[in-house]
């Protein structure tokens, strides 16, 4: 069992870089740190009001290639905040970029307890303190995190020397056992497509069923996304194909594993993106209700 622990990278993490010649371009470590940083600054705002942070790069090291990140908090000139600092923003990063690897085949058990969660696929494993599983929900609902991270990925994707990528905990720590291998790269953050203050956003996302509309067409399905109900077509012809030939059987409380995606507008004055449509692209997986009953019931016997 590959196991990463999200809990060691709560004041900083080491990016490993695989490479063979032991080095790195400048332009694309610069890209990656000014993604990273970007992140950072989009997660610490969603759960930090009165804070700001800066992100530090303390150490660059052989690896093959390694660059040290680390995170410092001050409390910003704000009388009326009182939030306490949560200093997990990198926490977040890592567990974002971990959840994503490992959900790619669509095939991740979720395990939610008191303390923390605990993500599995197969023989790899990450273990998140509830807090940073929680924060994390929080941190992804803001586009700004979410096209960071992206960047900070499309940075590395397009160098062709690196084969893969890895958070570790210190300089000196042993070749991680979890790497994000290079073809995956672009699946880690949702795309982004941007036009003039319209854009749209694709990511891989659980929905769970309210109403479905049993035909091929655009009238929209209703759906619970992050705690939030909304309206969607469900664009996906194999998806309708399989129902038509009793493949699946749908009702409500069922959950799709899907390709969602988010149309967003730009509001001029505030410069911040607003939900004004959702589309389901692609269809991954059907879980009835029942089975996710009887698979919860089996977790709830283990414990």
């Amino acid at each position: 069992m590959r196991v990463v622990e999200i809990s060691q990278f709560e004041n900083s993490f080491v990016i490993h870089f695989m490479t063979e010649d032991k080095q790195i371009n400048a332009y694309t470590l610069a890209s990656t740190l000014v993604g990273i940083a970007d992140a950072a600054k989009a997660a610490n705002a969603s759960i930090n009001a009165g804070h700001n942070i800066e992100i530090v790069v303390e150490a660059i090291g052989p690896g093959s290639f390694r660059a040290k990140i680390g995170a410092v908090y001050n409390a910003a000139r704000n009388i009326f905040s009182n939030q306490a600092l949560q200093a997990i923003v990198l926490s977040i990063i890592a567990n974002f970029i971990y959840e994503r690897t490992l959900s790619v085949h669509h095939d991740v058990k979720i395990e939610i307890k008191t303390d923390e969660v605990i993500v599995d696929r197969g023989d790899e494993r990450i273990i998140v303190p509830r807090q940073v599983y929680d924060a994390t929900r929080v941190a992804e609902a803001n586009p700004q995190f979410v096209g960071a991270i992206g960047r900070a990925m499309e940075s590395i994707s397009n160098d062709e020397k690196i084969t893969g990528v890895a958070l570790i905990s210190a300089m000196d720590a042993p070749t991680p056992e979890l790497v994000i291998p290079r073809e995956i790269f672009p699946e880690i953050a949702p795309t982004v497509h941007d036009n003039g203050g319209l854009r749209s956003i694709e990511e891989d996302c659980d929905l769970q069923i309210v109403k479905a509309i049993l035909e091929r067409s655009r009238r929209k399905w209703e759906f619970r996304w992050r705690g939030v109900k909304i309206s969607a077509p469900v664009l996906d012809n194999s998806f309708y194909t399989d129902f038509f030939a009793h493949n699946i059987m749908i009702a409500p409380g069922d959950e799709l594993k899907a390709r969602l995606v988010i149309k967003q507008r730009r509001d001029e004055d505030t410069g911040i993106y607003a939900n004004i449509g959702y589309e389901v692209v692609q269809v991954y997986r059907h879980i009835p209700r029942l089975q996710q009953m009887r698979l919860n019931a089996t977790a709830d016997s283990h414990e």
